[in-house]
């Protein structure tokens, strides 16, 4: 190996080998280039003439060159002591071992060269000409930590196609290893587990006392093979991985992970590697099933896998079954979950029966089963557990019985966040029924923030951001819904199980937002995912709601096939209410209402034995309102806006839906304030309902008889959208009433307006309608004489801004 010096240390060793009277000593680990170094300094001193010799027998005159000095006996450390009173000498040794000889031998260097690994730039210059890269030298660095030998190992068999450390670069290691006292191999193997430094645990697994295993210690570094730190060098590590048995690097982490246990210290790092390893036995299994309760709350899958190898390894299985079910479910696996539960819940002599109860009880929660869900919570018999029933019990309508439930709760336990956000966020939604909506939805803010540091490893029914944000969405509040989620998706509050759910509710933002290719994007990275059933209705009412919004008549079908399995599958609940009212709009606009009878009238039936509160009630009433626009009736369309002028009595924040929705009943009489529904869509759109605002805008400028009130409704439309709106000249009409021909659209001429702007051809349209192609010409011409457009393209702009905002 050549030897790579910085300008500086060059200059050093050549000022002490030109200097004829000084000893030199160079000390450092192995592998830092001593022996390239000590025959540098010898034929750098050669070529002045000097003898050099390597034998000391030989040494009469001249400099006598001592390799490895730390492996010489004491006899011979002496004799070169005294025969460096009449030859200089030249001697390299390791730090360690350092006999008192081998100190006087050393002492005689007016001062010692230390050696220090490689620098980057360094490395660089080592490796071969045509591959001197930054990339390839950071590597070998990172690798190597800049050992000269272990540099030159890689450097030698790099494989010339990609940076890797070939199985040739480790062999090299055995002899190395083979050459290590037992106490240093096991001091090797234990800092391969990563115990590092930890002085008290080494004590107890040597068997030595302190000053001893500082002497091992000590002795390992020499080698070159462990850093300061304690740390073995990266291509140290895999050289020991390589060849020492797995069985003997298994023992040694089961040891320290005993140790660590009977200290009441952490043991996952130590137990990870040892999955697949096959190992068993009782200490094996308590050492895995106590790296899974570890596990459990940062990373649910491997505390699965975990699980699964204590079993293996000899434990009973229902002695970790309630725990192994928790982690199964944080994974997303409710059915492994709920067979492991029900196994142990039905077991009398099983360890955790009641954890096991809680755990059933969330999975069944998340499938739409929130009365079996309450019963196996109040049966854990947990004050938590209590809390979390009556969410299932106000889920499901039963206000009486979550009351009483609520009053069995004692407080006589400790606060913690856990704690404290189950009691907010049943408190929350126990407020969301009995008073008022910002004080529900406050709770729910707070239980979420409570949840973030600690949320991830629990398993919960719901999350409070998922409860708060289909709170905001039902009280108008978007932009606290959306802080919601990201939050919660960002702490991965509830595991898996909840993921989804969030990622659902804010593609629902997104749609109510009207942005409608990001929402229908969102739901397509949804696909693939399992869906438990109250996901699925949630994923098939966005399906619904985009296809509706977007008039696409193909997918809105094809949705509403999945729609009718959805909801056979998951039973009405009040979680439910915000799938169903938009499940109403579309049975209407599909002509298919007695599909959602049954389901209605239980909605009702739910909502009635909660006292009908607003808050939850509002999208059936929103959701009744559209179908009835849709339908034409305008009796249930007034029936809807009673109730919704009802809640604004109450709450001003429901005027939003209130005004609206009277706006819409107007429409439907003929009756078109553009001031009113002006504001009212300008109301929705600054509540976050842009495709609503919009929709109302639009609706009314097709009905209107002002010309002027109809460009000024139809740029409100287009503003709404976000989009430009055109500069037009309104034309002073001096008859009113005669405009009315010329301005308002037809029930069929809509219909014909949204077929054209899908790009279907006059001949088509009329296939679609039942009407002739001629006759479907004569509409479009009609249309542009209404709408007062000076050519097609126009036309085609006003139509989409109209359609756009008017397709249900």
């Amino acid at each position: 190996m050549r030897p790579i010096l910085d300008d500086a240390s060059a200059r050093h060793l050549d000022a002490l080998a030109a200097d004829p009277r000084a000893h030199v000593a160079v000390v450092a680990p192995g592998g830092y280039g001593k022996t390239t170094l000590l025959h540098h300094i010898g034929a750098t001193i050669g070529a002045t003439g000097t003898p050099v010799h390597t034998r000391a027998d030989d040494a009469a005159d001249g400099v006598l060159l001592v390799d490895d000095a730390h492996l010489l006996d004491d006899a011979d450390l002496v004799r070169l002591r005294e025969l460096a009173a009449r030859v200089r000498v030249v001697v390299t040794a390791r730090p360690w071992p350092r006999s008192a000889a081998l100190a006087e031998l050393l002492e005689l260097a007016p001062e010692q060269v230390l050696p220090v690994p490689f620098d980057k730039a360094q490395v660089k210059a080592y490796l071969p000409p045509g591959r001197r890269t930054d990339a390839l030298a950071e590597f070998v660095h990172g690798e190597t930590g800049g050992v000269p030998a272990f540099v030159d190992r890689l450097v030698r068999a790099l494989p010339d196609t990609r940076p890797e450390v070939p199985v040739a670069a480790l062999a090299e290691f055995r002899a190395e290893f083979g050459r290590l006292d037992d106490s240093v191999l096991t001091f090797v193997l234990a800092a391969d587990a990563g115990i590092g430094l930890h002085l008290e645990l080494l004590v107890e697994l040597l068997g030595k006392d302190a000053a001893a295993v500082s002497d091992i210690v000590a002795a390992a570094r020499a080698t070159g093979l462990v850093g300061t730190a304690g740390a073995l060098l990266p291509i140290a590590r895999r050289a020991l991985r390589a060849i020492v048995p797995v069985e003997r690097r298994a023992w040694m982490r089961q040891r320290l992970a005993e140790l660590q246990l009977a200290r009441g210290g952490q043991v996952l790092a130590l137990v990870r590697p040892l999955l697949g390893t096959g190992i068993g036995g009782a200490a094996a299994a308590t050492a895995f099933e106590a790296a899974a309760a570890e596990a459990l709350p940062v990373d649910p899958a491997l505390a699965a896998r975990l699980y699964e190898a204590a079993v293996t390894a000899g434990r009973p299985p229902l002695q970790v079954g309630a725990r192994r079910a928790e982690a199964l479910a944080l994974t997303g696996d409710l059915d492994g979950a709920l067979r492991l539960a029900d196994e142990v819940i039905t077991t009398e002599a099983a360890t955790g029966r009641r954890h096991a109860a809680g755990v059933a009880a969330a999975a069944l929660a998340h499938r739409g089963q929130l009365l079996r869900s309450a019963q196996l919570y109040r049966w854990s018999g947990t004050e938590e557990g209590k809390q979390l029933a009556t969410l299932g019990l106000l889920g499901i309508g039963d206000l009486a019985d979550a009351r009483e439930l609520r009053a069995t709760v004692s407080a006589d336990g400790p606060p913690t966040s856990l704690s404290s956000a189950i009691a907010l966020m049943a408190g929350g939604l126990h407020e969301s029924v009995t008073g008022t909506p910002t004080t529900a939805l406050s709770m729910m803010v707070r239980a979420a923030g409570l949840l973030e540091p600690v949320g991830r490893g629990v398993l919960l029914p719901d999350s409070p951001a998922a409860l708060g944000a289909l709170l905001a969405l039902h009280y108008g509040e978007l932009t606290t819904a959306s802080s919601l989620l990201d939050r919660a998706a960002e702490a991965r509050t509830g595991g898996a199980p909840l993921v989804t759910r969030h990622q659902l509710l804010r593609t629902w933002i997104t749609m109510v937002r009207g942005n409608l290719p990001a929402a229908a994007e969102q739901l397509r990275a949804l696909r693939g995912t399992h869906l438990e059933p109250r996901d699925w209705l949630f994923a098939v009412a966005v399906e619904l709601g985009v296809a509706r919004r977007a008039g696409d008549t193909n997918t809105l079908g094809r949705a509403w096939v999945q729609a009718g399995e959805a909801l056979l599958r998951h039973p009405m609940d009040l979680f439910t209410i915000l799938p169903l009212g938009e499940l109403t709009v579309a049975a209407a606009r599909l002509r298919d209402e007695s599909r959602l009878s049954a389901h209605l009238s239980q909605a009702r039936t739910l909502l009635t034995g909660l006292g009908d509160p607003p808050l939850w009630a509002t999208p059936l009433w929103w959701g009744g309102l559209q179908a009835a626009v849709l339908a034409d009736q305008r009796e249930d369309a007034e029936a809807q806006v009673e109730a919704m002028d009802r809640a604004a009595a109450k709450d001003e924040q429901f005027g939003i839906l209130a005004n609206a929705g009277r706006c819409w009943a107007e429409l439907m009489a003929g009756k078109v304030d553009a001031d009113a529904v002006e504001d009212a869509a300008r109301n929705l759109h600054a509540a976050g309902f842009t495709w609503d605002g919009a929709r109302l805008a639009g609706r009314a400028a097709t009905r209107t008889a002002d010309r002027k009130a109809m460009v000024r409704l139809l740029d409100c439309a287009r503003l709404l959208q976000g989009k430009p709106v055109a500069a037009r000249r309104v034309p002073d009409l001096p008859d009113e009433k005669a405009s009315v021909s010329s301005v308002a659209l037809s029930d069929r001429e809509l219909q014909v307006a949204e077929l054209v702007v899908s790009g279907l051809t006059y001949k088509d349209v009329g296939d679609r309608l039942f009407i002739s192609a001629k006759t479907v010409e004569h509409h479009v011409a009609r249309m542009r004489q209404r709408l007062g457009a000076s050519s097609r393209s126009e036309l085609l702009s006003q139509l989409r801004s109209l359609v756009g905002s008017t397709r249900d």
